[in-house]
């Protein structure tokens, strides 16, 4: 582990993993919870990121005006966000409002009292966020198709909830799901300052020391049995839009590294990615065609998204298919694999050149690994990684037979 972290424990179980920058007049800091969607019972879907909405809405000593006035009316940040295994509250300031910044975020993470008006409100904002999703296809596609990866789990639900459910939540709902899931030895403080470790131990210990210890006995429920399948669906949009992929490595799986490399080689961000050059710039069928993949505690996901005209559908889906053959027929040769490596690594460096970005990860690395990864460290692992790896790994994941398919047609041009 990269020295420059470094790591403290409370006596309640709160962890602050902090990285000191001398030349920085910025500190960001945030509370990851490894609490998220997948830990809702069916009568909770959505209450997760309905909380990440309402800790802004008031708490025992703050009105919803002073929680967001305290960051932005110097400058800052304030944020949040909630994943299916993850909720994550933080905020970037300039480093001498660091201390009024971790006190706002103890405040709206542990002392939230949920105002039944206010829940009432963000009940309204939710639906119309809902609907916001559903009305965009390359989003409600992606819903659905976690629904077919994991049906009937944790993993396969919307976060944003059901209408159904969003509508049924009151106040005491949420302290429920709190007390029922929150473990204070699973709650990591990270930060990223000019500030030396001592003061920023002091500073946390001064608004997090007095939260009280929580230990949960909760188990995640595990997914088994994932089943291919091909889903076809008629929508009033103007585009073909297709998801194909399937279950993939877990979050600690050993192959999870070379089958990051492949699919970012196969459809990665970069315009050279072999999707992007051998449908988009070959023919000019796709405006954008993507892959990507998602890893979790005890499964994960990959995926392949594009939208084209219904009378290119068919040519786009043997042009992926011809793709994904290649992967698993012919190994890389060297300078073909040095040039993935050097490219994923480039992106990672790029992407760690946000402080922003490292402060989210640090959070999210100790909660899921118990360390946080240098660059040098996840270089090590892409560099170790050969052409007999990754050959092997495309023949396990992208084997025809083991792909779901996903497909909305357009109403009208079916």
């Amino acid at each position: 582990m990269d020295t420059k972290f470094q790591i403290h424990r409370l006596s309640n179980g709160i962890r602050i993993i902090h990285k000191q920058i001398k030349s920085t007049k910025l500190a960001h800091c945030g509370v990851a919870i490894n609490v998220g969607s997948r830990d809702e019972t069916l009568a909770q879907q959505g209450i997760a990121h309905f909380w990440e909405h309402m800790a802004f809405k008031g708490t025992n000593k703050r009105k919803t005006y002073h929680i967001l006035n305290s960051i932005d009316s110097v400058g800052g940040e304030l944020n949040a966000y909630t994943s299916k295994e993850k909720i994550h509250f933080y905020s970037s300031t300039l480093v001498q409002h660091f201390e009024k910044s971790v006190d706002v975020l103890s405040d709206l993470t542990f002392n939230s009292n949920f105002p039944v008006k206010e829940i009432e409100k963000e009940r309204s904002v939710i639906l119309e966020e809902m609907a916001l999703y559903r009305d965009d296809p390359a989003d409600s596609i992606g819903d659905e198709f976690d629904e077919l990866i994991f049906p009937n789990h944790p993993l396969g639900r919307n976060i944003l909830g059901t209408i159904e459910s969003v509508n049924s939540f009151k106040q005491q709902d949420f302290f429920d799901f709190i007390d029922q899931n929150v473990d204070t030895h699973q709650v990591v403080i990270s930060s990223i300052s000019n500030l030396p470790f001592d003061k920023v131990v002091s500073i946390v210990e001064k608004y997090f020391g007095g939260v009280k210890e929580a230990k949960k006995d909760r188990s995640r429920e595990i997914f088994t049995g994932y089943k291919p399948t091909f889903v076809e669906k008629t929508k009033p949009i103007t585009q073909s839009h297709v998801m194909l992929g399937a279950e993939s490595y877990r979050l600690h799986h050993k192959k999870r590294m070379p089958f990051f490399l492949l699919t970012n080689l196969l459809g990665g961000p970069a315009m050279n990615s072999r999707l992007n050059l051998g449908i988009r710039e070959k023919y000019g069928y796709v405006y954008d065609i993507s892959a990507g993949s998602s890893a979790y505690l005890d499964s994960g996901q990959f995926s392949i998204y594009f939208a084209t005209e219904e009378k290119k559908l068919n040519k786009c889906l043997k042009l992926v298919h011809k793709e994904l053959t290649s992967l698993r027929d012919k190994k890389l040769g060297i300078q073909q694999l040095r040039s993935a490596k050097q490219q994923i690594m480039g992106q990672i460096a790029m992407s760690g050149e946000s402080n922003l970005s490292i402060m989210l990860g640090m959070g999210k690395g100790l909660l899921d690994k118990e360390k946080f990864e240098s660059l040098e460290e996840i270089f090590q692992q892409i560099q170790a990684i050969t052409s007999e790896d990754l050959i092997e790994v495309a023949n396990e994941m992208f084997a025809e037979d083991r792909l779901t398919t996903l497909i909305y047609h357009p109403e009208s041009k079916k």
